[in-house]
């Protein structure tokens, strides 16, 4: 029989094409999402992408104990994936007691009831904004742990959480700690959806590109970088949701837990970004150069070679699958 899987925030970005991948390699999956930023209309489609007649889903929260337990009571979970997460950094900074109550007690409730149920093995969406402003590059999982706004905050103190937990009782924790998602799932039927103005670059480019937005900010152009503008490691959201699946299998083949970067090794500049996206639309795309964010750095790019090393991962998908897969979700939505 399938090992069945939970994915909290399985209707969202990553979680949707994570649960793709997760019916890909033979497992049953329960989705848990309060569409907080998120689509119902997601379930729909992801069943037709993996032609199942029905897919498992509960709506609410991880700050929700009782349908928690009793989600692992109408089922025979083996392990969770725990995407459901808010995740702007600005709105963090506006709101931290949200993003303190949904990541971290969210977090916390979800543990206590996997341990009362006896699930032991959880994958956990991290971040590489626990890196905080690397003093070298690429960043490896050896790199000091610190935050620079209240989300980042809130992966440092989740993946302490862990550490602690795993140290007190036979826990089996995945920690992914994820570079840029990019691009969606090659059937043009999920992909990213920001309900508002896009926090990542490629998303707003997509919205330059389709009109939504007059043009792309360029934030600092004096950089030194390869063309003055910031450089940052993206990966395709299906390489990433691949990566899920390899720390699933090794949780529980091994029942021990690992920390890895998840992301391509390759860094590539905010103009270069805009100009292969210019590329699969078939136009130059505007953009207007503004003043450089406090914050951001000149180039952030993973270290890789944990994750080839202790979950055989290798990305499949560069910048020009990552462009015109999105650029096919967006045709695909502006179709429906």
């Amino acid at each position: 029989m399938a090992q069945k899987i939970l994915l909290t925030g399985g209707a969202g970005y990553i979680g949707s094409h994570t649960y793709v991948a997760l019916i890909e390699a033979g497992f049953e999956v329960v989705i848990l999402d309060n569409f907080s930023n998120s689509n119902p209309s997601v379930l729909i489609r992801l069943g037709q992408i993996t032609r199942q007649n029905q897919v498992i889903f509960y709506e609410g929260s991880v700050l929700d104990k009782a349908l928690l337990a009793q989600i692992f009571t109408d089922h025979d979970i083996s392990a969770v994936i725990h995407f459901a997460a808010l995740k702007a950094v600005g709105e963090s900074v506006e709101q931290p007691l949200a993003y303190f109550s949904t990541n971290i007690t969210g977090l916390l409730c979800l543990l206590e009831t996997m341990k009362t149920a006896g699930i032991k093995h959880l994958v956990f969406s991290s971040s590489a904004t626990v890196y905080g402003e690397p003093k070298e590059v690429p960043i490896s999982e050896t790199a000091p742990l610190q935050f620079t706004n209240p989300y980042g905050f809130t992966k440092v103190a989740s993946e302490q959480i862990l550490t602690q937990a795993a140290a007190a009782d036979p826990w089996a924790f995945g920690v992914l700690r994820y570079f840029n998602p990019a691009g969606a799932h090659p059937s043009g039927l999920i992909g990213e959806d920001p309900f508002d103005t896009p926090n990542n670059l490629m998303p707003y480019i997509a919205k330059v590109a389709s009109g939504a937005l007059p043009h792309l900010n360029v934030f600092g152009n004096d950089y030194d970088t390869r063309d003055g503008t910031g450089e940052r490691d993206y990966i395709h959201v299906c390489d990433l949701a691949q990566g899920h699946v390899l720390s699933l299998q090794k949780l529980l083949s091994t029942h021990e837990g690992h920390v890895v970067n998840l992301g391509t090794g390759q860094a590539y500049s905010v103009l270069e970004m805009n100009a292969a996206y210019g590329e699969a639309v078939g136009r130059d795309l505007p953009y207007v150069i503004a003043p450089r964010r406090p914050g951001d750095v000149p180039t952030c790019l993973a270290d890789v070679r944990k994750a080839k090393k202790v979950l055989g991962f290798e990305t499949q998908f560069g910048l020009a699958d990552m462009c015109q897969s999105s650029w096919n979700w967006i045709e695909t939505q502006a179709r429906s």
